[in-house]
């Protein structure tokens, strides 16, 4: 019976990693997506306080133009904060280490929650402008630095569920947000500062409980070379005392890399043996963002109303929206340990394509024929449980699980700055095409979730129940080059359940 405790053990979630991963998730992905449909729901009440702040200062009212570029500059300064927050990552996580920089970024948060709640007694639009870039920088950091710091808290076999749960708190986040966001409670002429200022609660949770967890055992090995603290961190982690062998296997991983040094981004770019983990993660990130997830929502609201949902019904139609990519992400925690990654992404992406297909006929019929914006409302309902099961959650996580310990927070800081930029890139340029294709702009979604499929189904190996040594071994055949170093010779004697599957 004695040989087969470690594998027994291998699977136990303690009570440290839930409480680690709920408060890094609530305090860190929550306000990612709190603060995404926060500014949706109340618009047309800031535009009025943007307005009259105008009349007091220079006596007359902005120009419809000037107005309309303000919201736009306020709106785009989240994801433009988030393409900052993306490039601070790496400094940041090798010099603060994962939950130190998960702390420090909540100055990100508070701040800017202060900043909004009370620009209107301040009278000043331009602190909601500053706090939109501070909120961004804060959503940038935690997007990628909780899934890195969950995935190297985790037992392998726990990896993908518990590198799913930032994004299930995004969903969750974007759910409160639409709930609070009702005109019944905070989307109101008093209540939006408020509902604008609530982002700062989770950061203050998080300083307050996170300091009680322990850093990433990988960093303090790897980085700050501290065995002793490293074994302290493990054991508390476990639930155990003789963690010795995963000690060595993170020991092991060091000295893959030794040859290799530090990473930079540039690095990154030129190493042979990480050529396809550097294309898959842009290609799954250009895929997240480009496949039309931010337009579904922004279109969804005018197909309900063409449905014949009342006006005054659509921001509850729009909750239960949320409330789906809640529930579907939460499935998405249970079985992607189960289905595996490569499964999922693959689903997801067909689902979402599918629905996109539809969607485009569904709209250009739907004047002609009286049944088709319910079909529009299947097609939309579709599209979110499609992107919620695989294209919102694995890609993040993939990023832990492809790169080793020095690459990784390299590999963070362009998979971060792929999905800002493709966020930022929607969000200017999807107005225009609207307006120029109609129906028709879902084309061009269909199309790039028709490639990012064709492309996970060539390349992307599943890398469920795997170690970091194990799938980089994968990825090393790929990339068709000879171990870092010789202990990777072993590679030929490894179990064939490490091929792709």
């Amino acid at each position: 019976m004695e040989p087969q405790d470690p594998v027994k053990r291998e699977g136990r979630l303690t009570p440290v990693i839930v409480l680690a991963t709920l408060i890094a998730a609530f305090g860190s992905s929550f306000q990612y997506g709190y603060n995404v449909a926060a500014i949706n729901s109340p618009s047309e009440f800031m535009k009025d306080f943007y307005n009259y702040t105008y009349y007091d200062r220079v006596g007359e009212y902005m120009n419809e133009f000037y107005l309309t570029l303000l919201w736009s500059v306020t709106v785009s300064m989240f994801p433009f904060g988030g393409f900052l927050g993306s490039l601070m990552v790496g400094p940041l996580v090798n010099n603060l280490g994962r939950k130190g920089t998960l702390l420090f970024n909540n100055i990100f948060s508070i701040v800017p929650a202060l900043l909004m709640g009370f620009s209107e007694l301040a009278k000043s639009f331009e602190m909601i402008i500053v706090a939109r870039v501070l909120v961004g920088i804060c959503a940038g950091l935690s997007s990628n630095v909780v899934p890195m710091y969950l995935g190297e808290l985790a037992p392998k076999n726990w990896r993908g569920a518990l590198g799913v749960v930032p994004q299930l708190f995004i969903t969750i986040g974007i759910l409160v947000a639409q709930i609070f966001g009702l005109r019944s409670l905070l989307a109101n002429e008093e209540g939006w500062p408020i509902l604008l200022g609530l982002t700062g609660i989770p950061a203050v949770l998080q300083l307050l409980f996170l300091p009680f967890f322990p850093e990433s055992p990988r960093y303090l090995l790897i980085q700050k070379k501290d065995e002793a603290a490293a074994k302290s961190a493990l054991r508390r982690l476990r639930g155990w005392h003789d963690v010795d062998a995963e000690i060595e296997e993170i020991l092991e991983e060091d000295r893959a890399e030794k040859a290799v040094g530090f990473i930079s981004v540039l690095k990154l770019f030129k190493m042979r043996s990480l050529r396809w983990q550097v294309i898959s993660i842009i290609v799954l990130m250009a895929g997240q963002q480009l496949s039309g997830v931010n337009a579904i929502y922004y279109y969804a609201d005018q197909i309900y109303l063409s449905a014949g949902v009342n006006e005054d019904d659509v921001q509850y139609v729009t909750a239960g929206t949320g409330a789906v990519n809640v529930l579907i992400t939460v499935c998405a925690i249970f079985v992607v340990e189960l289905m595996g990654r490569r499964f999922l992404l693959l689903l997801g992406f067909s689902v979402c394509f599918t629905a996109c297909c539809v969607l485009t006929g569904a709209l250009a019929l739907q004047d002609v024929i009286s049944w088709m914006p319910y079909v529009s409302i299947a097609c939309v309902i579709s599209y979110v449980i499609g992107h919620a099961l695989g294209p919102s959650p694995i890609p993040a996580l993939l990023v832990t699980e492809i790169f080793l310990q020095s690459s990784r927070p390299a590999a963070y800081m362009v998979a971060g700055t792929v999905h800002w930029l493709s966020n930022f890139t929607v969000g200017l340029v999807f107005p225009f095409i609207q307006v120029g294709l109609g129906a028709y702009s879902f084309v061009i979604f269909a199309v790039i979730c028709l490639l990012t499929t064709v492309y996970v189904f060539l390349i992307i190996p599943e890398t469920k129940s795997k170690t970091f040594i194990e799938i980089n071994r994968i990825f090393i055949k790929m990339n068709k080059v000879p171990g870092v170093h010789p202990e990777k010779e072993e590679l030929k004697e490894f179990p064939p359940s490490t091929a792709r599957q």
